[in-house]
C-alpha cells in the first residue's frame, strides 16, 4: 500500500517519540500498522509525506541516481532576484560538507494560498518575505533550507507540494488517504 499524507508542523517522521522532544509522531494520526516513512520531512517543515509497507520503494523514490523529482515551497525573507534563484539552479551550493545538484527555481507570484500554519512564522514589519518554488532530484538533512540560507535568503516556512507527478492537492494537514493505482504510477514514473 502506498498512502499519502499532509504532514503538519511539529510531527516528526516517525512513530516513535524521540526522549525528551517536544515534536509529536506520526503515531497520533491513525495510519495502518507496518507502514513506515518513505523519506522525512523535518519536524519544522509540513506537507506530502509518503508512506508504504513496501520494502524497497524507499530507495526507488529517494535515491538522487533515480533522478526523482521532488517540489517544495519556501516562503523566505526577502524577494530573491534572478541571480540569487540561477545560483540555485546551478547547483554547486555548498552545505555543510555537500555540494547541491542543479535544480529548478522561481519565484511564486502571486503566493500560494495555503491554511496558516500553527504556531504562525514570525512576522518581521521591516523585512518583507516571499515564495518560491524549489525542484530537487535529491533530499538532504534541511538542504531547501540550507541552500535559501547560502543565497542569503533564510526560510521562514517550507512546504514539500509534489513528489514525481503526484501533488499534496487539498489533502488538509494532519490527513491521509491510500493512493490510487493512477497516483501511484504518477509518483513511481515522475523522474
Amino acid at each position: 500500500m502506498l498512502l499519502a499524507f499532509h504532514k503538519p508542523y511539529g510531527v516528526l517522521s516517525q512513530f516513535t517519540p524521540e526522549p525528551g522532544s517536544k515534536w509529536r509522531t506520526l503515531a497520533e494520526f491513525g495510519l495502518p500498522r507496518d507502514v513506515y516513512a518513505l523519506g522525512r520531512l523535518d519536524a519544522d517543515s509540513e506537507g506530502l509525506l509518503l508512506l508504504s509497507d513496501e520494502p524497497g520503494l524507499n530507495t526507488r523514490l529517494l535515491d538522487p541516481a533515480q533522478a526523482h523529482r521532488r517540489e517544495y515551497w519556501a516562503q523566505v525573507e526577502r524577494e530573491p532576484d534572478d541571480a540569487s534563484l540561477a545560483r540555485l539552479e546551478r547547483g554547486g551550493l555548498v552545505i555543510e560538507d555537500y555540494r547541491t545538484l542543479p535544480c529548478r527555481a522561481r519565484r511564486l507570484d502571486p503566493a500560494p494560498i495555503i491554511a496558516p500554519r500553527d504556531p504562525p512564522i514570525r512576522f518581521r514589519k521591516n523585512v518583507p518575505d516571499a515564495w518560491i518554488a524549489l525542484e530537487l532530484i535529491e533530499g538532504k538533512n534541511r538542504q531547501v533550507r540550507r541552500m535559501t540560507a547560502a543565497i542569503g535568503h533564510p526560510t521562514l516556512r517550507l512546504l514539500r507540494v509534489r513528489i514525481g507527478d503526484f501533488a499534496l492537492g487539498d489533502l488538509l494537514p494532519g490527513k491521509w488517504r491510500e493512493l490510487t493505482a493512477l497516483e501511484r504510477t504518477q509518483i513511481l514514473q515522475g523522474s
